[in-house]
């Protein structure tokens, strides 16, 4: 993977999307550690919202996290305690991804790049064995409403390169 596309750094703007957007969603600024390598393989939280990126980059972004953290960034979603993973609440951790994918994006937009985020999905399920390219970038980010890790593997799009 690409860490850098021509002297960017591809973490940047996902950490910088995911503070500004949990912060507006705990009303607590997040504490993001250092980035860290992950392998091409590795397994889940209990939730997981994977979105993809395309265009002059491509790859994935993961936002993984426990049910309980799912639960309550769903509460501060919403409005409204949330007891269970339910279709309203996984839709809200679903637009979390989205929000913190297209902050990322339009940020790499303005740098020049031509990139898009497709719409999240979100997998329940604890040790899911997950499967990129090549490495990742984990980002351990502690907020509120608790512990989340966020896996960017993104690089620079090699049919992009080839074009």
């Amino acid at each position: 993977m690409s860490e850098t596309m021509s002297g960017f750094d591809a973490i940047v703007p996902f950490v910088r999307a995911a503070r500004n957007v949990l912060e507006c969603i705990t009303g607590v600024a997040p504490v993001a550690d250092d980035p860290s390598e992950r392998k091409s393989s590795f397994t889940t939280q209990q939730v997981t919202v994977i979105a993809g990126v395309s265009g002059d980059v491509a790859g994935n972004v993961m936002y993984s996290m426990s049910q309980s953290t799912a639960r309550n960034i769903a509460s501060r979603m919403t409005g409204e305690e949330v007891q269970e993973l339910d279709e309203m609440a996984l839709s809200a951790v679903s637009e979390l991804g989205n929000m913190i994918t297209g902050g990322a994006t339009a940020f790499v937009s303005e740098h020049g790049l031509n990139v898009d985020a497709t719409p999240p999905s979100v997998i329940k399920g604890a040790n899911i064995e997950i499967v990129t390219k090549s490495g990742a970038r984990v980002v351990p980010i502690d907020t509120p409403a608790g512990y989340l890790e966020m896996t960017v593997a993104i690089g620079e799009n090699p049919l992009r390169k080839a074009a």
